[in-house]
């Protein structure tokens, strides 16, 4: 029973087969507390719990999703390409806008920190908030935060963005599809991204490529940002 436990085969069928359930059950109900990530991960936890199953263990079998993360936003890229029209002329206000963004990511992070008492470490585990998990948990260990909270907070991050941001969007009357892409992957990440993707194909496509500017900009912005903080 325990190698059974322990094998890849088990923990990627758990994984898999729970957020396969989770969707179809969201797909059912439309409610937003039940997003399929969020139920995925409370359904593991308890039946990790359950059956006393070590994270340790549970990670080793299940390294192999963990490993696809990095490839799956790299082939965003045929997203792009297929769409690639819809940069034509607007390269510049797409930089401009992830530059801005990844600097008020980081800044808003660090003044709310600092506001209500975090330390260094929690600050530094929370500044890549917006970043996919894989980019945010190196800029988090580099920085000297908490790589494995970091993924928790980016996950949250995640799900609540892609929950709460076409909403908003809808409320502001934010028609442009090239923003709508950008803002969903530049806040949310690989989760957003899912979103703008069922939005549209152009929406998919640049929030694919937001995800990779804002991981290059936020690892470059944020050591930048800690040192000149540091000057005053």
């Amino acid at each position: 029973m325990n190698n059974l436990i322990e094998s890849e085969v088990f923990s990627l069928t758990l994984v898999i087969g729970t957020y396969l359930a989770a969707s179809t059950l969201y797909r059912k109900t439309h409610i937003s507390l039940l997003h399929p990530l969020l139920t995925s991960i409370f359904v593991i936890i308890v039946i990790l719990k359950t059956m006393h199953i070590d994270y340790e263990v549970f990670q080793r079998g299940s390294h192999l999703i963990h490993f696809m993360l990095g490839p799956s936003v790299v082939a965003l890229g045929y997203v792009l390409y297929e769409q690639i029209q819809y940069l034509k002329g607007n390269v510049v206000s797409i930089l401009t806008a992830i530059f801005v963004g990844a600097i008020i990511g980081i800044i808003s992070v660090i003044a709310i920190g600092k506001f209500m008492g975090a330390d260094s470490t929690l600050i530094a585990t929370l500044e890549p908030k917006s970043v996919t998990t894989p980019i945010a948990m190196g800029i988090a260990e580099k920085s000297g935060g908490n790589p494995s909270l970091t993924a928790v907070i980016v996950v949250a991050v995640g799900i609540f963005g892609s929950i709460v941001g076409p909403f908003v969007m809808k409320i502001l009357g934010i028609e442009s599809r090239i923003a709508k892409g950008l803002a969903l992957g530049a806040s949310s990440h690989g989760v957003g991204t899912s979103v703008a993707i069922q939005i549209g194909a152009v929406e998919g496509a640049l929030s694919g490529l937001a995800i990779g500017l804002m991981g290059v900009m936020t690892a470059i912005l944020v050591p930048i940002i800690g040192y000149l903080l540091t000057l005053f």
